[in-house]
């Protein structure tokens, strides 16, 4: 049974899932160095892919389109080659508690010159989906919640068993868009206008606080507004809440909440403002979510959780809640905003049919390396990963390119750059070339046997998905990998994983007795990551790329080969 999940706007992309297995996922922002969270326009993108893959369109047994905004139903404007159509899809969020499963059904999909049916389950369907079924409570059958917090949605929490789901509950009145609307009114993304969105911001947010300090003064202020406009029990509140289908009036009331905020708060710096902001919504999540998971204690699976949704980006979020003991494991996809939605869109298919069971899947299943031409002026030879990692001890970062890309939005090893994490200035150098701002951290990637060492608390944590606190003996050790506020954004790997850079590192550390490196994506500024040697020696802000096994090199760079580097290392 071949299923194909697409997503159609932003973080567009084509997932199949054979027989319970993740084939491959594309992202349309992983193409051709194309933009962030670029949608899909033109349907002959799907048929581009599937090609890319062996398969014609008539190969697939199902196709399923993740919902979007809507009540009852969704609409979606694309081409199929030259011919604007209108397809259908489910709604936003299931029309009543038990009806994650209940679908849209469609027809007219046109890839290439046939048309096809197909099915369309709510976009919060393909979250709940895409995040049990690829949890460890899936692979044993195991029921769990499943908090889904996206943009303009409250946070909303079910119950998953492998018959069914359903609606616990709403936790609070609060959209996961209200992050990033703070952005728009206090700091260094503040637009007065508030006119164009950037779905970046958030991300940027969560490193911007750490240059504040949490002020109770200004949560307070929060914590009352909060209550005013949006819990308490009048005629504006309750219109409010009820508003859940209408994404325009619930964001037009977050900014009235940050106007009233900013009219409270002024002579405050923007940092604490934003890290007190930040706190409030923390405790608020921790505490309603303990509120509802006590009533709900006795149901099998209770201490079991998934977080989905675009706040489960938020990796000081998912470790709060880890910390609250309420769960036993909390789990979070690699891709828990919409970049795992086509994922989702299949599962959701799959739990259709033979309720919500588990998805065999691999991070590493986005497009393959393209072939590299063009590149001419750099000079190409092999290069051992021992070799490598003689460069970055060397002190030099290197674009380092494996395999099949990661899915989601954080760089893996995959398509990263690398580089050695001994000092402050290279994470300057880092953000530097990728035109960053200065606050924004650079991520670590360590051996998992070594990580409890350095950070805490240094579990396994290998998509990069909670907050890591660095040890104070290893602080002068690796400063280019630790945040303003002493945080790492840890990624672990086992040094006995087949990737490279699993290899990389066992290299690195027999060099030098450090078992961790820089990480930050490959890309272009805006861009997804690259999707070959030539795209990021075009790039050229770095004199080395590292491609499956080929060193590239700067001409004007180049000194001596890799090996009699080696040597005098």
């Amino acid at each position: 049974m071949r299923i194909c999940g697409i997503k159609l706007t932003h973080d567009g992309a084509i997932a199949l899932v054979e027989d319970g297995r993740l084939v491959f996922c594309t992202e349309q922002e992983k193409r051709g160095n194309n933009a962030r969270y670029q949608s899909i326009d033109n349907l002959d993108d799907v048929v581009r892919v599937l090609a890319e893959h062996g398969l014609d369109p008539r190969d697939i047994d199902q196709f399923v389109i993740d919902g979007w905004d809507g009540e009852i139903e969704s609409r979606f404007q694309v081409l199929s080659g030259a011919v604007p159509i209108t397809l259908k899809g489910g709604p936003y969020v299931e029309r009543h508690a038990e009806g994650l499963l209940d679908s849209v059904e469609g027809f007219g999909l046109i890839l290439g010159d046939k048309v096809f049916p197909y099915k369309s389950y709510s976009h919060v369907t393909g979250h709940v989906a895409s995040a049990y079924s690829t949890s460890p409570f899936a692979s044993t059958g195991k029921p769990a919640f499943c908090l889904v917090w996206d943009g303009s949605i409250f946070p909303r929490l079910y119950y998953v068993e492998p018959r069914g789901a359903r609606l616990v509950g709403s936790l609070f009145p609060m959209i996961g868009q209200a992050y990033a609307a703070a952005g728009l009114h206090f700091g260094p993304y503040r637009q007065p206008s508030r006119t164009s969105w950037d779905l970046g911001i958030a991300g940027k947010l969560m490193a911007y606080i750490a240059l504040g300090s949490v002020d109770e003064g200004i949560v307070a202020v929060f914590q009352e507004l909060y209550e005013k406009r949006f819990a308490a029990d009048t005629e504006q509140t309750r219109r409010y809440r009820a508003d859940i289908h209408n994404p325009e009036a619930l964001l037009s009331a977050t900014h009235g909440f940050f106007e009233a905020s900013a009219l409270r708060l002024t002579g405050k710096r923007a940092e604490d403002i934003l890290a007190s902001f930040h706190m409030f919504l923390e405790r608020l999540l921790v505490r309603e979510i303990a509120m509802v998971m006590l009533q709900h204690s006795s149901l099998p699976g209770a201490r079991n959780l998934c977080v989905a949704g675009g706040c489960g980006l938020n990796i000081k979020w998912n470790s709060a809640l880890r910390a609250t003991g309420l769960f036993d494991e909390v789990w979070v996809p690699p891709f828990p905003n919409d970049s795992g939605s086509a994922i989702g869109a299949a599962c959701a298919a799959m739990a259709a049919r033979n309720g919500f069971g588990p998805l065999e899947w691999s991070v590493y299943s986005g497009p393959a390396l393209q072939a590299t031409e063009g590149v001419s002026e750099w000079e190409a030879e092999p290069c051992s990963l021992r070799e490598l990692a003689a460069i970055l001890a060397d002190n030099k970062p290197v674009v380092f390119l494996s395999g099949r890309a990661e899915l989601g939005p954080r760089a893996l090893g995959g398509r990263s750059i690398l580089a050695a994490p001994t000092s402050l200035a290279m994470k300057d150098h880092l953000n530097d070339i990728k035109c960053r701002e200065h606050f924004r951290p650079v991520a670590p990637i360590c051996l998992e046997d070594r990580a409890p060492d350095i950070f805490d608390p240094g579990m396994p944590d290998p998509y990069m998905l909670f907050d890591h606190q660095t040890r104070a003996e290893w602080c002068d050790k690796i400063p280019a990998v630790i945040h303003l506020d002493g945080s790492a954004r840890l990624q672990t790997i086992s040094r006995s994983s087949p990737h490279k850079v699993a290899e990389l590192l066992v290299e690195f550390e027999r060099l030098t007795g450090l078992p961790l490196l820089c990480n930050t994506s490959a890309n272009l500024n805006g861009r997804g990551f690259f999707p070959d040697a030539a795209a990021a020696c075009q790039w050229g802000r770095v004199e080395h790329v590292w491609c499956d096994g080929q060193l590239w090199t700067k001409p004007v760079m180049r000194k001596q080969p890799p090996a009699k580097r080696l040597q005098s290392a």
